[in-house]
């Protein structure tokens, strides 16, 4: 994901314009002599991309454009324009050593990108294959050296909030989870709405074809979830993170289970429990304020679920999760963990995963699939089914992206500018790690040991109805 950050990450502090009115044709139509400023930002902007395989637009922080690029002819349209808003975004892009500093310059909107962001990002296979001669590389550091440095003086709020919880939360304490969590969900109700589903389903959904609409996919990722469960009139279903309460209410209603959720963020529990007296189900689907190492019992529920919730618990507890789920499930109940992995090993500390935890997900950590079954195991579950649906959410972030995109006036009513560009970036980023294989996701259905006995079918046609 790192490279993903450093493709879009070409900027620094707004700077005044240089040229003045007038400035917009000068790339094409250059004068006799152009600003020194202007003139070396041209020139190191032509040696880095000079090898570009496409059309590449981007317009200096005085209106001067530039048509760059390897291929597709003069008049060939690029797909997205970059706008360096001062010479230093330029320079930043040369010596700048942190690529969360050029990030940032996006969140700050001291860079911007105009037309298609998916494009833009996919700049990043041209920025990391970059190959100078000696003479390019000298020339470009001496046209870099002649621009300002990127200023650092203008810190917008939500990178300062993010940077301080991310370093401050504390080894996946409840204390520090309940402060992640809020972070994370608690931004605004009215904003995830905006770009979730009418159901308000903040995971992975289940496209039975590319072409579905969110609205039918995440029904279908519901409906996928309760068959694999095969929940029956009566029983009692806990939900670990149970978000909004979509699939409470979902299975209460189409499956007609009792169904428990708990959340730690104020506004999803808020608006769960609203959804839950909408629909009538008060006396079956109930929903509290909770941490799952508080819940007490042991072998109360005959199925549980866990949607997008475990990645929020850091590596060293999952032994801690899992036990805790393995007991307030009932002997042969059916557990179904659905979560994010990683392609390595660990949560070793990199660029891509300083990025999530210091601007979305504070304390977020991911780990292979295998070991995540090695851990669940080793907690006495047996294994009965693992489905990847890597391909699945690569679709889904494109969809949260787009819609996030259309209603980004009405986002501006809710949140910063900042942070809808931190959302935008982050979904769009991790659509192209999934898109890749860089991360993945699966459901792991899995049931608690009872000498042998099972409940499961002896084929998964219940699966596909």
């Amino acid at each position: 994901m790192n490279e993903l950050v450093h493709s879009v990450g070409l900027g620094s502090r707004v700077g005044e314009d240089i040229n003045g009115p007038g400035a917009c044709a000068q790339a094409l139509h250059p004068p006799v002599a152009l600003h020194p400023l202007v003139e070396a930002a041209s020139d190191l902007l032509k040696r880095l991309f000079r090898g570009f395989k496409g059309r590449l637009a981007m317009r200096l922080w005085n209106g001067t454009p530039l048509k760059l690029g390897s291929t597709g002819g003069e008049d060939a349209e690029p797909p997205f324009t970059l706008v360096c808003r001062s010479p230093g975004a330029v320079r930043t892009m040369v010596v700048g050593r942190d690529p969360l500093r050029l990030a940032e310059a996006y969140f700050r909107d001291d860079i911007d990108i105009e037309g298609d962001f998916f494009a833009a990002l996919g700049l990043k296979d041209h920025l990391h294959a970059i190959r100078l001669s000696l003479r390019d590389r000298l020339g470009a550091l001496l046209s870099a050296m002649r621009l300002p440095a990127a200023g650092g003086s203008c810190v917008w709020a939500g990178a300062e909030r993010s940077l301080l919880r991310g370093r401050n939360e504390q080894a996946h304490s409840k204390t520090g989870s309940r402060e992640a969590i809020a972070f994370h969900y608690d931004v605004s109700n009215e904003f995830y709405a905006l770009w979730l589903d009418e159901a308000m389903v903040y995971s992975c959904a289940y496209f039975e074809q590319p072409s579905d609409d969110l609205e039918r996919a995440q029904q279908a990722k519901l409906d996928h979830i309760c068959r694999k469960l095969l929940l029956q009139p009566g029983e009692r279903l806990l939900d670990i993170g149970c978000g909004w309460g979509a699939l409470v209410i979902h299975a209460a209603t189409h499956y007609g289970v009792r169904a428990h959720g708990i959340t730690l963020s104020r506004h999803q529990l808020e608006l769960a429990r609203q959804r839950i007296a909408q629909a009538g189900l008060q006396e079956r689907v109930t929903v509290d304020l909770c941490d799952y190492r508080d819940l007490p019992g042991e072998s109360l529920y005959d199925k549980v679920s866990s949607v997008g919730m475990f990645e929020h618990v850091g590596l060293n507890n999952l032994p801690v999760y899992f036990a805790a789920v393995h007991r307030l499930l009932k002997p042969a109940g059916l557990f179904l963990n659905h979560g994010i992995t990683h392609d390595v090993e660990g949560w070793s500390k990199t660029l891509s995963t300083e990025f999530i935890n210091h601007y979305v997900f504070p304390g977020g950590q991911l780990d292979t699939i295998s070991n995540i079954q090695r851990v669940m195991e080793r907690e006495r579950f047996e294994i009965a089914d693992v489905e990847a649906l890597r391909h699945h959410y690569a679709l889904t972030l494109r969809h949260w992206v787009s819609r996030l995109e259309r209603h980004h006036t009405q986002a501006l009513e809710y949140v910063s500018e900042s942070t809808y560009r931190v959302w935008r970036l982050y979904m769009a980023v991790c659509a192209l790690e999934f898109e890749s294989g860089g991360i993945g996701v699966y459901q792991v259905l899995a049931s608690k040991r009872d000498a042998g006995r099972t409940s499961l079918p002896l084929t998964r046609r219940h699966m596909y109805p």
